[in-house]
């Protein structure tokens, strides 16, 4: 099959190689599934950049769809043709989906209601997972004020989409007036640029001072210092799924203390068998119903790797990244 892997982490173009690898075959309880897109995570590029390679090569990406070709012993033969989605290909393991073929856990090949294309489908498992689930930890949010952080980025806009279709206000921030654009289309009521405007103020003057009933937030570093500033209301609830920085984090205690905030970070690699049960449940009932809209910036072919790796890798693209194969 053709395929792309690293040996060693470095630069995309230093590192990254095109060529044939041996089809794989499906195992007792998997299906083989013949990709047809691959999505490019920022996490796809900081594995490459920095986790030292599971194995003498790794195929990277996480996320991808495709069709199940083949079945492994004590899978249901009704599965082979199936559209599905994948979710955590190269997690803990070195074959992802930037390849035509991949065998794994057959729970882990959802499938693809009708009428979902495979360029969208190759955004649900790490983008859309994370969405979900963060939404899924919020309660209701009828009524309430949400402040989505990145709601310009691939997975704000799903936030955000989320967020204001159960009838939130949604405050987003963004860095780039293309993002402003891409939060407004997807439902954002305010948008506060946190590249030239003071965010907690704008967070009290869009909600009388009161501050908002939660923040989903991609990034604690950056917004961490927001929560002394008065961004969330007493009993506020924030949900955390990323950070650009992990070695000086720091929050005010007293002031979430005081305040009762509830605090709640999370890893959409590792969410529970029941979290993910719950999200993806909740994710194909809005799919049936052609109730999400999935931005696609750019599309590569897989020759192209390199250059989908910088995509994404730049902050440039606007939306999800995808490869055609």
């Amino acid at each position: 099959m053709k395929a792309a892997w690293y040996c060693h982490n470095g630069r995309a173009a230093d590192v990254l190689q095109y060529g044939d690898l041996p089809d794989p075959m499906p195992a007792p309880g998997e299906v083989r599934v013949r990709l047809i897109t691959s999505g490019v995570n920022p996490s796809d590029v900081k594995t490459r950049l920095w986790r030292p390679p599971e194995g003498e090569r790794v195929v990277p990406h996480s996320d991808g769809a495709g069709v199940i070709d083949q079945v492994g012993d004590g899978v249901p033969r009704e599965r082979l043709g199936q559209r599905v989605w994948i979710w955590n290909g190269q997690w803990h393991r070195s074959m992802g989906t930037a390849c035509q073929y991949i065998a794994l856990p057959q729970a882990q090949a959802v499938p693809l209601p009708p009428g979902i294309g495979f360029e969208a489908a190759a955004c649900f498992g790490i983008p859309g997972m994370t969405a979900m689930h963060a939404l899924q930890r919020c309660g209701p949010l009828e009524g309430q004020t949400v402040l989505v952080t990145g709601a310009g980025n691939a997975v704000g806009q799903y936030l955000t989409q989320l967020a204001a279709g159960q009838g939130a206000t949604v405050l987003g921030t963004v860095g780039a007036p293309a993002r402003e654009q891409a939060a407004l289309r997807a439902g954002a009521h305010h948008v506060l640029r946190y590249k030239t405007e003071a965010v907690p103020q704008r967070v009290k003057a869009c909600t009388h001072n009161q501050g908002v009933d939660v923040v989903i937030d991609m990034d604690f570093a950056s917004t961490a210092p927001w929560l002394a500033e008065g961004i969330l209301k007493p009993h506020g609830r924030y949900v955390c799924y990323g950070s650009s920085d992990v070695s000086t984090l720091q929050m005010d205690y007293r002031s979430v203390l005081w305040r009762c905030t509830q605090l709640y970070f999370f890893l959409v690699y590792g969410l529970s068998p029941d979290d993910r049960a719950l999200a993806i449940q909740a994710w194909t009932a809005l799919l049936e119903r052609h109730a999400l809209r999935t931005t696609i910036a750019q599309t590569f072919s897989l020759s192209e790797i390199a250059l989908a790796h910088a995509a994404v890798e730049t902050g440039q693209a606007v939306g999800n990244v995808v490869i055609q194969l």
